[in-house]
């Protein structure tokens, strides 16, 4: 809500950070105990992180967007002890029940025999504030909570956040850890449909959070600085969290959406605390440039200095947007290109300084210690114009360690396809004056407003429901998210494919065990799926039926060629 805020001193933040970590140690937590935090925006998430960080324990941060089921599968993956989460929180103008989410996943856990003993909770709505001293205060509640939240409770597991820090001591003596000491876990989607448990470490992670901050945002003392991004994401981890307060910045940390209570809402935030530096994703750009200029210029932004996208590639349309329109072409713009597994940036291009700042989208400086190549099919390291499979030849401190528990997995996945390489998955060109372009990705996974889903954990869902035979997944262009599901499902038989059957799919399906992210856009039916002789789903062909593009190139090898005109003929051609 507009009318509410408050600000911290890191004094005040270091003494909220040992209370909490003298509680996580009052209920057992210790060195190498992996804590799950399922919280929005809020102080709080900032405060449980360090704290774990404090007493050497990891913590795995699920995205509050995500349904009981993903983060049920979190917990259990990664064997965690205790999980944090609150009352609820407003999407927008949608209140969110997090806690009954939260207890759907605990009750999933239990039926596992997952080793989660304890909940924390945060009462968000109509709080009570813990001051350092261990004083409560009633703070004034949020102004549009028209209703009271009902919490579900249960004296065995669920404990209150509040309760818990009254009293506790300010001061609490850090656990002493290696350089190589684990420090978090983090899920990223993987090919196989199985979220992967992706590992950093204490030394390597800081110091590259740190130094990238400083150098890609030119930070200086006298600067305030805002990243739009969910902590739930590695962005947020390394841009919020640990690589601004690890300099002394002065940041924004923000609850809310874009559009809530109106479109300008970001440029007031900005003129609100005089912003300087700005850090936001092209799927928020695309979606503020259809309001137009005047939401924009309604508000000052003569502070900014330097504004910076993240999470995909901006198209030329929305990098002009926001250099012209936000920034009045004066703001240098940042554009970053890196991944969950590198914690900081492969690729820096910075427009309008550098030599081509026409060409919006690309990203062209490696980062300290980054070392890429561009492969050829069979492994071979293409020189000059160029264009094949993005790799780095050699490990930097900031890079993943390993996926949680699953080492033989981390080697398969990453560097078996080219011995001696890190493979990210994603698809480069190099153009003749030596400037990268990534070209997105070369495995089964989307890229949908700047969060990466695997089709296969799509499609996974998708077959779950009665009604469905098989599902194949693929992307599609979007306006404004960049890319978007596009679903095909054969249907078992006796099953017919009505409306209210891609409800049922959408809902119970997809948002239901995977998160409101993952909702297609599009579903369509499919008699039958393009495959090989050999039964595999040609997924080059879908993405063509899904774009009506009918260049389709080499089909000889399809049992069935026929079945592609069918699908063309019953293409989704508006969204659903």
């Amino acid at each position: 809500e507009p009318g509410d805020s408050m600000k911290i001193t890191y004094r005040e933040l270091l003494h909220k950070v040992c209370q909490f970590a003298n509680v996580l140690r009052s209920q057992g937590v210790k060195k190498g105990d992996r804590v799950s935090i399922y919280l929005p925006m809020i102080l709080e998430l900032v405060i449980a992180m360090l704290a774990c960080a404090r007493i050497g324990a990891l913590h795995s941060i699920v995205f509050a967007g995500f349904s009981a089921d993903s983060l049920c599968e979190r917990i259990l993956d990664c064997g965690c002890s205790l999980l944090i989460t609150a009352d609820a929180f407003y999407r927008g103008d949608k209140l969110v029940n997090l806690k009954q989410i939260a207890d759907e996943a605990i009750r999933k856990c239990k039926d596992k025999g997952s080793s989660l003993k304890k909940c924390i909770v945060v009462k968000h709505l109509g709080r009570e504030e813990i001051a350092v001293d261990g004083t409560c205060s009633k703070s004034p509640p949020l102004k549009r909570l028209c209703q009271e939240v009902q919490t579900p409770w249960d004296p065995a597991m669920d404990m209150w956040w509040h309760e818990l820090v009254h009293g506790a001591s300010t001061e609490c003596e850090p656990e002493w850890c290696d350089a190589e000491d684990e420090l978090f876990i983090l899920y990223t989607s993987g090919s196989t449909g199985k979220p992967k448990g992706v590992l950093h470490t204490v030394g390597g992670y800081m110091i590259f959070a740190a130094t990238s901050f400083k150098y890609v945002f030119d930070y200086q003392p006298e600067d305030v600085y805002w990243c739009t991004a969910d902590i739930g994401w590695i962005t947020g981890h390394s841009y919020i969290t640990y690589g601004p307060l690890a300099n002394g910045a002065t940041s924004v940390l923000f609850e809310g959406v874009p559009t809530y209570p109106d479109v300008g809402r970001m440029w007031s935030v900005i003129d609100k605390y005089k912003v300087t530096k700005f850090y936001t994703a092209p799927t928020a750009i695309r979606l503020l440039m259809k309001y137009g200029e005047e939401p924009v210029k309604k508000h000052s932004r003569k502070t900014l200095k330097v504004m910076g996208t993240v999470g995909e590639p901006i198209n030329p349309e929305a990098w002009l947007w926001y250099y012209r329109v936000v920034g009045e072409e004066r703001c240098p713009i940042v554009d970053t290109f890196w991944q969950t597994e590198t914690v900081s940036p492969h690729w820096v291009a910075l427009a309008p300084l550098c030599p081509l700042c026409s060409l919006h989208g690309l990203f062209t400086f490696p980062f300290f210690g980054v070392a890429p190549a561009i492969l050829s099919e069979s492994g071979e390291e293409l020189e000059g114009e160029a264009e094949g499979y993005l790799v780095f030849k050699q490990p930097w401190p900031g890079i993943m360690r390993t996926l949680y528990g699953k080492h033989q997995q981390f080697e398969t996945i990453y560097f078996k396809k080219f011995p001696g390489y890190y493979v990210t998955g994603d698809g480069c060109r190099r153009d003749k004056d030596g400037y990268y372009w990534i070209t997105g990705r070369i495995d089964d996974m989307l890229n949908v407003s700047g969060h990466l889903l695997s089709t296969a954990e799509v499609e996974s869902a998708l077959v779950e429901h009665g009604a469905v035979a098989e599902a194949a997944v693929v992307s599609h262009p979007h306006p404004l998210k960049g890319e978007c599901l596009y679903c095909f499902v054969t249907l078992r038989e006796g099953h017919e494919f009505t409306k209210n059957l891609t409800d049922e799919l959408k809902k119970q399906g997809i948002r239901e065990k995977i998160g409101p992210i993952a909702t297609p856009d599009y579903i369509q039916y499919a008699p039958s799926l393009p495959k090989t002789r050999s039964g595999k789903i040609t997924r080059r062909i879908l993405r063509k039926i899904a774009k009506n593009d009918q260049d389709l190139g080499d089909i000889s090898t399809l049992a069935d060629p026929g079945i592609i005109q069918q699908l063309f003929n019953s293409r989704c051609e508006t969204k659903q």
